[in-house]
């Protein structure tokens, strides 16, 4: 019996040691954890009981003291690493609403900017939910999507600033949520940015951004963005955008440091 038990214990080890790998599996959930963690306390529990029952006379007392132990101890490193997945849990919950805050008042500073009716302004779309980003298991890139796409881009290669910014626009309405969405949305704001309409080049930098905050351009944009709000004369709001690319992706803001030291630079960013 305490054969099997021991399995047992070992197998909540190993589950208990290996929780990180499971918060970062893209097929688990920081929930999924935490109730992975308090099954394995139910089970601990189960072996405590039937340890200390009646029908385990066939068991030595040390054996049983020390099978004890060892659940004590396993029993209190699973108690803190719940503790480590709830902190976990509560910090990306709070930077998701943080930065859906964010979004959702530079909308309201643009479209103030722009003169527009900030009353018609919805919620932002909270981050992490509620996208339609493509994945492999959605529809695959239409040809004419493709086409449209490159004609768009050739325009803005081209020098051809407003057509180029028309057919992206065009693009984005015709395929919504599609692979190539994020990019047209990041590309259409360059070519604003060429005709110095800054306020349309930063909504599509925030649009792009705000559609995929896990998309390829996702940085990108955010760079973008910030020259923009500083074009703008929102110079606050561009250093602390500026500042978030680090904060979001450390990789990336690691590649981009320069660049983004020299936009920095040329705002008086602290």
């Amino acid at each position: 019996m305490i054969g099997s038990m021991r399995v047992i214990i070992v197998a909540a080890a190993l589950a208990l040691f290996s929780w990180p790998a499971f918060a970062q599996s893209e097929a688990q959930t920081l929930e999924d954890v935490r109730q992975d963690i308090a099954k394995l306390s139910v089970l601990m529990e189960d072996l405590r009981t039937e340890l200390l029952s009646t029908g385990n006379s066939g068991v030595s007392q040390d054996s049983v003291g020390t099978v004890l132990q060892r659940l004590n101890m396993l029993e209190s490193e699973l108690s803190a690493a719940l503790g480590r997945v709830e902190t976990l849990q509560n910090r990306v919950q709070l930077i998701a609403e943080d930065a859906t805050r964010r979004i959702g008042d530079l909308e309201f500073r643009l479209t103030e900017l722009e003169g527009g009716d900030t009353s018609t302004l919805g919620n932002p779309v909270p981050l992490g939910g509620g996208t339609a980003e493509a994945t492999q298991d959605g529809p695959q890139l239409a040809s004419d999507e493709q086409r449209s796409f490159d004609a768009a881009v050739a325009q803005y290669d081209a020098g051809n600033y407003q057509a180029a910014a028309d057919m992206f626009g065009t693009f984005i309405s015709t395929y919504p949520g599609g692979p190539l969405t994020s990019e047209a949305q990041y590309r259409r704001g360059l070519a604003f940015a060429a005709m110095e309409a800054w306020g349309d080049a930063a909504r599509n930098y925030l649009d792009s951004f705000s559609g995929a905050p896990d998309g390829d351009f996702a940085p990108q944009s955010l760079l973008e963005l910030a020259t923009s709000l500083g074009a703008l004369g929102q110079v606050e709001q561009a250093c602390l955008t500026f500042d978030e690319i680090s904060i979001r992706y450390p990789e990336r803001g690691a590649e981009m440091a320069a660049e983004i030291g020299i936009r920095k630079q040329s705002l008086s960013c602290p």
